[in-house]
């Protein structure tokens, strides 16, 4: 049978994390492919019985329709925990959405039309990529360092470049490198987003994950024109099966986000914010961020311990002080996608970092994960990988 499709599904194609995934799901592997949290941190129990008290107490409410922007005591709790991020926002500057992911997909929709310019990080987050390719734009890469990005590159190509419609930027932990944004440079894209009239879409979900150091404050923190969105979610610090997210904005952007989702989904789960509603109530977020960071940060040392320790001298790698990724850089006579089929033969497995560059190139990088595997595993996983490189080499 043959549909006609629209000509926008040519330009749409499989993740290559999601592809990954179905094959890390056999038990034999260890997968550093996925930005997985650790499944055993979960917090099923006070889960369950937060269930149980919604279903008890607001059964009938909870399993019924409720408005688009979000159940209105969830949203309020996350108003006051933005001021974390540096952040003093109200309820009705606050959607809730199906996991930050719908976030960028409403981002496309309300933004971009076939042509117009996305500027992102290079590399950048594969599933915003992926997102923002079904509004079929073009994409220019700005060039990053361990201070984020470079501020110089991303005026030329504001001073040269028409149609440029957002900047798409993670300055926390950033997702494929692990790498966070200077203070310096937060501002400095501030100013040039002011100059040139371009919103920016701040994407933060591993912000709190932090081992060392202080938090820096937000970009959004700086926003003095209602410019910045910020997408925050619930995946990364307490579980991604809740599918809870949501977009901070200025309100007049903010209902172009909530029009946008009357279309898509009519609302998130009732049932799931009320619960998590119930648990920020009853529990103490922060304290099980406290434990989920003292998990990852352990893991996050024993992997680059091992990496210092097994691969060739002249591999790169970054050292996050917080998040789920470290991103790796090899000679430049390795394809990572060719490393990547030896390793899953040896049952370890990886992203090739080529997909994070929007407009090609680069494959001679991947990004690892450390959340979701034991310390064992991280041990066995990595030898095996640099194995696997020494043998390439």
């Amino acid at each position: 049978m043959k549909l006609n499709y629209s000509k926008r599904m040519d330009g749409i194609k499989a993740s290559e994390i999601r592809e990954l995934l179905k094959l890390t799901q056999q038990p034999e592997i260890i997968s550093f492919a996925g930005g997985l949290p650790a499944p055993e941190l979960f917090p099923v129990e006070e889960i369950k019985e937060m269930s149980m008290k919604v279903l008890e107490d607001m059964g009938t409410k909870a399993l019924q329709y409720g408005p688009t922007e979000g159940y209105d005591p969830l949203r309020e709790k996350i108003a006051k925990r933005m001021k974390k991020y540096g952040v003093d926002t109200d309820m009705k500057n606050i959607l809730i959405t199906s996991g930050s992911q719908q976030g960028l997909d409403f981002t496309g929709k309300i933004f971009l039309d076939k042509d117009d310019v996305v500027l992102c990080e290079s590399p950048s987050y594969l599933g915003a990529l992926n997102a923002f390719k079904a509004y079929e734009p073009k994409f220019i890469e700005i060039p990053t360092d361990d201070d984020g990005m470079n501020v110089e590159e991303l005026e030329k190509v504001l001073k040269t470049t028409d149609n440029v419609k957002v900047l798409y930027v993670i300055p926390d932990f950033q997702n494929p490198s692990g790498r966070t944004w200077s203070v310096e440079r937060r501002k400095k894209v501030i100013e040039l987003a002011n100059k040139y009239n371009l919103p920016i879409v701040e994407d933060n979900p591993y912000g709190e994950l932090r081992f060392e150091g202080e938090m820096p404050p937000s970009i959004k923190s700086f926003d003095t024109e209602g410019r910045v969105i910020f997408l925050g979610t619930f995946s990364k610090t307490l579980c991604p099966g809740f599918r809870l997210g949501w977009t901070c904005a200025d309100y007049e952007v903010l209902n172009k986000y909530i029009l946008i989702k009357q279309g898509a989904d009519l609302q998130a789960s009732t049932f799931s914010q009320m619960i998590l509603d119930r648990f920020l109530t009853e529990y103490d977020l922060d304290e099980h961020i406290e434990k989920i960071k003292s998990v990852y940060s352990k893991r996050r040392d024993l992997m680059i311990k091992t990496m210092r320790e097994e691969f060739p001298e002249d591999i790169e790698f970054t050292v996050p002080e917080g998040g789920l990724f470290t991103w790796v850089t090899l000679p430049e006579s390795i394809n990572a996608r060719d490393l990547a089929t030896k390793c899953i033969e040896k049952k370890v497995a990886f992203v090739p970092g080529g997909s994070f560059y929007p407009n090609g190139g680069n494959e001679n990088t991947l990004r690892i994960n450390y959340s979701n595997m034991d310390e064992e595993r991280i041990v066995i996983g990595v030898k095996r990988l640099a194995e696997s490189i020494k043998e390439m080499i």
